[in-house]
C-alpha cells in the first residue's frame, strides 16, 4: 500500500498540537513532525494571513524543503500559513488538513476538521465533529499525580479544582466573577468539608488573581500561572481532584476534563457591554451554518449558508465561537453540569469523532491507497 508522505506542522501551543497529534496517531502510516518557531513579535501578535514563512524564525524552526509532502496536518493561524506556503511550493500537490476554524482562504484547505463550538459554512471541504480533539496525556497526568499525591495526602476531601481562564468576547472576567468563584469555593469548604484549589491561566486578569488570593477560605489552595510554570499543579489536579469547576471561556480546559470522564461543572461568565448583542450574532450563525438537512427548510438554509459564504459575508458570521451552545451541548449529553449543581460522574457517552475524520483524510488519497 502506498503511504502518503505526511508532515505534522505545529508550533509551541501544546493544546493545539495535541489535536493534530490525535489524528496523526490514528493514521495507518507514519508522520514526520515539523516544529515551527514564531518570530518574537508573532508569538502573540497576529501576522496578516497569507501563504508565507515571513512570520517564522527559520533559524529555530525545522527546515521545510523538497521533497514536498503529500499530506500536511496542521492547526492554528500561524502554522497553517506555512502549510499553505508548502502547498504552493509543491505546485498544489500537497494536501492540507486543518484542525479548527481557518482564519481566511477556507477553500485553499483540502479538508477542515472543525468542532461544534465553531461556526463553519457547510462547504464540501468541511468535516464537522463534536468535541475538539485536544487531550492531555494520560502518562503526564499519572506522573504529575504521583509526584503530588504525598503533598496533598492531608488535604480534606473532596478536593475540587477551580480552573480559571480569562475574559473573551462576548464575556468579561472581573472582580464579580472572582467573588462568585470564591463563594463556590467556600461551599466546598463549609458544606462539603473539602478543599477548593484555584489555579489561574495566562489570560486571567490581574484583578481576578488578586481578588482570589485575598478572599481564599483558610485551607484552600491557590496557584498563580507564570511564564516559567514552576510547580504548576494543573496536571496533578487532573489526576487527583474529585471534581472540577471550569470557567466557561476555556473550551480547552473543559474538554480535557470531559475526556478524562471526571465530574465537571461549568461556571458561566457574564456578558460584556455589547455581549448580548454579539451572542445573537453567534446564535444566528450557528442556526445558519448547521442545518440538519432533514426537511425542505433545512435544505433551503443549507443553500442560503453557501450563498452567504460566497458573498463573503462569512467573515462577519464566522469570526467567533458559540460558547453558550457548546456548554449546553455538554450539559445535554450529561458530560457536565452547571456550577451550583451537585458534582457527579458524567453518565453520557463520549463522541468518537476521530474515525470519521480519518476516513475523510484517507478519501483524499483513495486512488493511491490501493494494493
Amino acid at each position: 500500500m502506498l503511504q502518503p508522505r505526511t508532515w505534522i506542522m505545529v508550533s509551541d501551543k501544546r493544546g493545539d498540537n495535541g489535536q493534530v497529534e490525535t489524528l496523526a496517531d490514528a493514521l495507518p502510516w507514519p508522520c514526520e513532525r515539523k516544529f515551527l518557531q514564531m518570530k518574537p513579535r508573532y508569538v502573540h501578535g497576529k501576522p496578516r494571513f497569507s501563504p508565507s514563512l515571513h512570520h517564522l524564525d527559520q533559524s529555530r524552526s525545522d527546515t521545510l524543503h523538497a521533497p514536498w509532502p503529500d499530506l500536511i496536518l496542521t492547526v492554528g493561524r500561524r502554522p497553517s500559513m506555512a502549510a499553505l506556503w508548502v502547498k504552493q511550493q509543491s505546485g498544489g500537490r500537497s494536501k492540507v488538513v486543518l484542525v479548527g476554524k481557518p482564519t481566511a482562504r477556507m477553500m485553499d484547505f483540502d479538508l477542515i476538521v472543525c468542532s461544534a463550538e465553531k461556526h463553519m459554512p457547510p462547504m464540501p471541504n468541511c468535516q464537522p465533529i463534536t468535541l475538539p480533539l485536544m487531550r492531555v496525556s494520560d502518562q503526564e497526568v499519572a506522573a504529575q499525580a504521583g509526584s503530588w499525591k504525598q503533598r496533598w495526602a492531608d488535604l480534606p476531601r473532596p478536593l475540587v479544582a477551580f480552573f480559571v481562564g480569562g475574559g473573551t468576547s462576548p464575556y468579561v472576567m472581573n472582580r464579580r466573577v472572582a467573588q462568585g468563584l470564591l463563594k463556590l469555593g467556600k461551599q466546598v469548604t463549609d458544606e462539603l468539608g473539602g478543599t477548593a484549589y484555584f489555579t489561574t491561566s495566562r489570560r486571567t486578569p490581574q484583578v481576578v488573581v488578586e481578588t482570589l488570593r485575598e478572599g481564599l477560605t483558610p485551607g484552600s489552595g491557590f496557584y498563580q500561572w507564570s511564564e516559567q510554570g514552576e510547580d504548576n499543579p494543573y496536571r496533578a489536579l487532573l489526576g487527583l481532584a474529585d471534581g472540577f469547576v471550569v470557567t466557561g471561556d476555556s473550551i480547552s480546559m473543559l474538554v480535557e476534563v470531559v475526556y478524562l470522564r471526571r465530574p465537571l461543572a461549568i461556571f458561566p461568565l457574564p456578558y460584556g457591554i455589547l455581549g448580548r448583542l454579539d451572542q445573537r450574532r453567534r446564535s444566528f450563525a450557528r442556526w445558519l451554518f448547521r442545518p440538519r438537512l432533514v426537511s425542505t427548510s433545512d435544505r433551503l438554509r443549507h443553500w442560503l449558508a453557501r450563498l452567504v459564504f460566497r458573498l463573503d459575508v462569512f467573515t462577519l458570521l464566522s469570526s467567533t465561537r458559540d460558547f453558550r451552545a457548546f456548554h449546553q451541548l455538554l450539559v445535554e449529553r450529561k458530560l457536565a453540569v452547571w456550577s451550583g449543581q451537585a458534582l457527579s460522574h458524567p453518565s453520557g457517552s463520549l463522541p468518537d469523532d476521530v474515525p470519521r475524520a480519518i476516513m475523510r483524510i484517507q478519501a483524499l488519497f483513495e486512488e493511491q491507497l490501493v494494493h
